[in-house]
């Protein structure tokens, strides 16, 4: 805020009156607390990794000609073990490659998982500030729906929807998303609610600044940080529980692969073949560590008063 509108909200303050504000903090004093926390780093890693398999998932699925290399069914080379000539990670019971089959179902694990938290963000943000900045009878009743929806379990949901459309990535989507918003809209309410009283915000008020551009430009601008660390987790959630579909048959259908549905194909061989359910699991389960230490990562850069070393 300038000093002229210091000198608008108080006129005995003189138009050519300074206010003087801490040092803002450099994105090296931000990545500092970062880099200092090995966990986040490898959680870094981990999740940049999988963000590169995905990539090369996507690309064999939906380059022409490409999704020979996971669709293709070699029923003479059947569990083969890992590292078998020509098939770094084995194969599976109709003899495709693991390999790839493990990149194309990450692909769509992250593809879930990010498509349900930017739609839960976006409403979730929306109408959290919204109850938290309005308050009153606004704040009750969209604070009643928040715990309405909370309250539905993501499987019942999606049933309802696989029922009402078709059992695939759709429906998994939907089916996450109309109860993960529900998550969002609670922080960020809490959150609003504790901006508001701010100076900032009272300033912008006696300025005579529409309720609508306050929260659109200083209070959600003020809780992206904590949004990011939310999304790290929310997108971790979704993975497991678009996994969880797949493994009960509701998520993406054959000959989409999935992480979730290629450990309910491989649970019948985990005494002589375990590594046709191991590694789709092992998968699922560094993308969730490397999402979550990541998102300490981002907690530490985003609020120092959480800093843990």
């Amino acid at each position: 805020m300038s000093a002229g509108d210091l000198a608008t909200i108080n006129p005995q303050l003189p138009p050519e009156a300074t206010v003087t504000t801490a040092p803002s903090r450099t994105w090296g004093d931000r990545l500092a607390p970062f880099l200092a926390n090995k966990l986040a780093v490898i959680g870094a890693i981990l999740t940049s990794f999988f963000l590169i398999v995905a990539c090369i998932g996507a690309a064999i699925m939906y380059v022409p000609g490409w999704n020979d290399l996971y669709i293709d069914q070699r029923l003479r080379e059947t569990l083969l073990r890992p590292l078998s000539p020509g098939f770094p990670l084995g194969t599976d019971q109709f003899g495709r490659d693991m390999m790839w089959r493990i990149a194309a179902g990450t692909a769509v694990s992250l593809f879930t998982g990010v498509a349900v938290t930017v739609i839960s963000m976006f409403f979730g943000m929306i109408l959290g500030a919204i109850a938290g900045y309005k308050g009153g009878i606004i704040d009750r009743l969209i604070s009643a729906i928040i715990d309405l929806v909370w309250g539905f379990p993501v499987i019942l949901v999606a049933v309802i929807l696989v029922g009402m459309l078709k059992p695939g990535l759709t429906a998994v989507i939907l089916a996450v998303s109309l109860v993960n918003w529900a998550g969002f809209a609670r922080i960020v309410r809490a959150q609003v609610i504790s901006l508001k009283e701010r100076a900032f915000v009272e300033a912008a008020r006696a300025l005579g600044v529409p309720s609508w551009k306050i929260i659109l430009r200083h209070l959600i601008p003020n809780m992206l940080g904590t949004s990011l660390v939310m999304a790290s987790y929310y997108i971790a959630v979704t993975v497991i529980a678009e996994a969880g579909l797949a493994f009960i048959g509701l998520g993406a259908q054959p000959p989409t692969p999935s992480l979730g549905q290629m450990i309910s194909e491989g649970r019948n061989f985990l005494y002589a073949n375990p590594w046709v359910a191991i590694l789709p699991g092992a998968t699922i389960a560094l993308i969730v560590l490397g999402l979550n230490t990541l998102g300490d990562g981002l907690r530490d850069i985003f609020d120092p008063h959480l800093r843990r070393w």
